[in-house]
């Protein structure tokens, strides 16, 4: 079983036995005659009482460290005392802050005019049981002086308490029976936010889910993605870290650990606790733990001399001074946390001062007080062994436990719920009839008022006080501050409580932390903010690949690939690069890719210089044949022919430069039906020389005539249509799908290849292959003349220079296809010039040889072989 149902067993029996005594007064009025008195078996007297027209009750616990009675069940339990028990200077401080408030508005001229708050204020030894006994005894009264009790309902209006949200919880449920409002001072737990169970619960401290909103937000402000948390073994433990946790759902914030603080501690839970936290590489904690159950945890933790922990600490133990001693810096020093933000109560000093024995002889608590204070007894008749004192002594500054007023935090809390109930009250006192907020537009009676009435206008009030918004939401609760408080080093090497920035809740949603970087002392103390994540940043170019088994916080950093990017930090995903754009060396930017194609570089200079140079040599032949073109090898076989197979042959060197260059539009058409017409004219005018060839030698021979079938005229008509047939499949290519410049971004990502396209591959293939389909006529036709009579067979020359062209263009279709990119067309060039020069060395290259070098040879008769011997 659990300790939270054994507490839950134990509170019922108890509460069982104590609402008996407290609630003698309904008893006794229910089972008696109407004559009977009614009797009080157990006294419970408040700490302070002042009369008034309207009576609110404050609940603080002055005493604790409360000694339970054994409750075996076999007699009657005995009253639980506070007496007797340490009491709390702070506690009592808070009460004193809520008799100030109660005489400033008394004071007050303008608020609640003409009436008088009163007050009854309880001690609940910081116990549900006695607490939940003090609100009986508010209820029922405390003297059978005033028998009214025994018929009449409570006076009271409202109730300022409790503390701890465990008290505020038992008195909330009894309360709410009665419909009276509650406003509570330190009750954190966001469960106390619930309507259904807590109708009547208000607060003037903020919820934990908005401390929890708070932590969440500074762990993601400071990028700390990879935490501990501890928490107590209670349902403020369990519920702030439950919230945490939602709170971090939709962050980058991961809890790599989480850990109890048993409510029975033991040093062997600690060590356990601490090696999970050495173990890990979370730096930063964060602890939803008061600092009682801080104070053992710590001890054995700086005997383990673990340092480099950045602590995260809650509003219960984030300026305890119990841990201020210089013995704590070195392990606690840089803690950051949130705080209930500082007010001022500028008469609170003077007041606390005024409270004394003397002034108030009878009452037992301020005499336990002076006890605390100064260790000694203003009354000496009294029993005790401390020595005696006057009872006037002054209020130093070494009990800054009660006379702390520089910075309150709970006593302000007071301060704000008491003017909160005058400013609602004085806003029901101030409605006019016929124009109210109850039935038939109805007010409240002014003598009769009700504490359902009461919290009406407490759900509505809304006044501000030292510059500070009081107001409250539907749920209760008001809205949210909290001072950022920062353990620095003090002058004496202690540990001093700095204040660093601010949460304002009524801010914008992501606005609300006000930090002053600067200000603030880290862990080891450092000036630079503690790194505490699972895995390292992924830079910009890389991104996140979770772990598989492992939180989303921790990852690996993977490249992005050839052509994403990521520009930020901790990125998701690469982001695709445009079409027109790819990734630069370091994946951060996309960057234009570089346009290429055949220019006059390396590569086109060198074309260029071959293109230049075999038109040179073309029309150094041509001039070489024009200068000797009577002679008998020029004129053999039509010298014509020559000068026109010359002419495309420097067409033909030069149209290969149309391949360099950026690719237009009129160039990609013009390069390849440029280059197709002016082959086909080359080959037809060498098909021509062929023919005319073969006719010469067979012409000799008797009964042939067939030169008169191949004369000047014929041989222009066999060029001229065999080109034409050329110049009509390029027409009808032009007409239909002529090529065009196109981006190529397929075959080289990181690159735009300008190219031409063919537009139509059949009609490229169709102007290859009938320039294929003449050379190979004339090889045939070379090849059957190569054994013809003469010392000069120029079909021998004409078959080599076949061969060579055939080769060439052979091994020209599959580098083509393969080549990439603006080396296709560097192939297609190369296949060009390399045909063009095996025709003019092949054709004119032995002629040449026989016209500058053997003139003797260049003779009718020793080319026909008839030369006399």
């Amino acid at each position: 079983m659990t300790s939270l149902a054994l507490f839950c067993l134990l509170y019922f029996a108890v509460s069982v036995l104590t609402l008996t005594d407290s609630l003698l007064y309904s008893i006794s009025t229910a089972a008696a005659p109407a004559a009977s008195k009614c009797t009080l078996l157990n006294s419970f007297q408040p700490g302070f009482v002042v009369q008034g027209d309207y009576v609110i009750g404050g609940i603080f616990p002055i005493h604790f460290n409360l000694k339970i009675p054994d409750l075996n069940g076999t007699y009657r339990p005995p009253p639980i005392n506070c007496n007797g028990h340490r009491i709390d200077p702070k506690a009592f401080r808070w009460a004193q802050t809520m008799r100030l408030a109660v005489e400033e508005i008394n004071q007050n001229p303008v608020l609640l005019q003409n009436h008088t708050l009163g007050y009854k204020i309880f001690d609940s030894c910081g116990y549900p049981l006695t607490a939940q006994r003090a609100v009986l005894s508010m209820l029922n009264g405390v003297s059978e002086e005033n028998s009214s009790m025994c018929t009449n309902a409570s006076s009271l209006l409202a109730v300022i308490g409790a503390f701890g949200s465990s008290q505020s919880i038992v008195l909330s449920r009894i309360l709410q029976t009665f419909r009276i409002p509650m406003i509570s001072y330190a009750s954190t737990c966001a469960c106390l936010s619930d309507r259904q169970k807590y109708p009547t619960f208000f607060r003037v401290v903020p919820s934990d889910d908005y401390q929890v909103k708070a932590f969440a937000q500074l762990l993601v402000h400071f990028n700390w993605t990879w935490v501990g948390l501890l928490r107590g073994d209670h349902n403020y433990g369990h519920f702030a870290a439950k919230g945490l946790l939602r709170e971090l759902q939709d962050t980058k914030v991961c809890v790599a650990y989480q850990e109890i603080i048993p409510l029975l501690y033991t040093r062997q839970a600690g060590l356990r606790i601490m090696k999970v936290m050495h173990s890990s590489t979370a730096k930063v904690v964060l602890v939803f733990a008061d600092e009682g159950e801080m104070a053992p945890f710590l001890r054995d933790y700086m005997t383990q001399n673990i340092t480099g922990i950045q602590w995260v600490a809650i509003n219960a133990w984030v300026k305890a001074s119990v841990f201020s001693g210089r013995e704590y810096y070195p392990y606690l020093g840089g803690t950051i946390g949130f705080s209930i933000r500082i007010g001022h109560i500028s008469r609170l000093g003077d007041f606390l001062q005024t409270v004394n024995p003397k002034r108030y002889p009878d009452n037992v608590l301020v005499r336990e007080l002076w006890e605390s204070l100064y260790g000694c007894n203003p009354f000496p008749s009294s029993v005790t062994q401390m020595p005696p004192c006057s009872g006037q002594e002054s209020l130093l500054e070494q009990h800054s436990a009660y006379m702390n007023t520089s910075s309150p935090r709970f006593s302000y809390n007071v301060y704000k719920a008491v003017y909160a109930i005058a400013h609602s009250l004085h806003n029901l006192l101030l409605c006019q009839p016929g124009r109210g907020p109850f039935q038939n537009n109805s007010c409240a009676q002014r003598n009769n008022i009700q504490p359902w009435q009461l919290q009406h206008y407490l759900q509505e009030v809304n006044f501000h006080i030292a510059g500070e918004e009081v107001a409250f939401d539907a749920k209760g609760n008001s809205v949210p501050y909290y001072d950022i408080i920062n353990w620095q080093r003090g002058t004496e090497g202690n540990i001093e409580f700095v204040n660093v920035g601010l949460f304002d809740g009524t801010k914008t949603i992501g606005e609300e932390l006000l930090i002053q970087k600067d200000r603030i002392m880290w862990a080891g103390h450092q000036s630079e903010v503690p790194v505490s994540v699972c895995s390292a940043t992924c830079l910009p170019g890389s991104r996140k690949a979770v772990r598989r088994g492992e939180p989303i916080c921790c990852f690996d950093c993977v490249p992005c690939d050839s052509g994403k990017i990521s520009n930020q930090t901790n990125s998701v995903d690469c982001t695709i690069c445009p079409e027109d754009f790819w990734s630069n060396n370091d994946r951060t930017a996309c960057i234009a890719k570089k346009v290429e194609y055949l220019t006059f570089d390396s590569l086109g200079i060198a074309l260029t210089v071959m293109s230049v140079v075999g038109a040179c040599f073309t029309l150094a032949v041509c001039g070489v044949f024009f200068c000797h073109r009577h002679t008998a090898i020029v004129r053999v076989n039509n010298s014509e022919l020559s000068f026109f197979i010359l002419f495309a042959l420097t067409l033909c060197f030069l149209c290969s430069l149309l391949f360099i260059g950026k690719p237009t539009y009129w160039s990609c058409m013009l390069r390849h039906t440029a280059f197709s017409i002016i082959f086909s004219l080359c080959i037809s005018c060498i098909l021509g020389k062929t023919l005319v060839v073969l006719a010469a030698f067979t012409a000799t021979r008797p009964g042939h005539n067939i030169m008169k079938w191949l004369g000047p005229k014929q041989q222009r008509t066999i060029i001229f249509s065999c080109t034409l047939v050329q110049v009509v499949i390029c027409a009808a290519w032009l007409i239909d799908a002529p090529p065009f410049p196109s981006r190529n971004a397929q075959y080289e990502h990181s690159k735009i290849i300008v190219e031409c396209s063919v537009g139509s591959s059949l009609a490229f293939w169709c102007v290859l292959g009938y320039i294929g389909l003449q050379a190979c006529l004339c090889f045939v036709l070379a090849f059957l003349a190569r054994n013809l009579p003469g010392n000069f067979n120029e079909a021998k020359f004409i078959t080599f220079s076949m061969l060579i062209f055939s080769a060439v263009w052979l091994a020209f279709i599959p580098a083509y296809i393969s080549s990439p990119g603006n080396y296709a067309d560097a192939v297609e060039s190369f296949a060009i010039l390399a045909s063009s020069f095996g025709l003019l060395f092949c054709l004119f290259a032995p002629k040449s040889y026989i016209i500058l070098l053997k003139p003797e040879k260049n003779t009718k008769q020793h080319l026909m072989g008839k030369e006399k011997k």
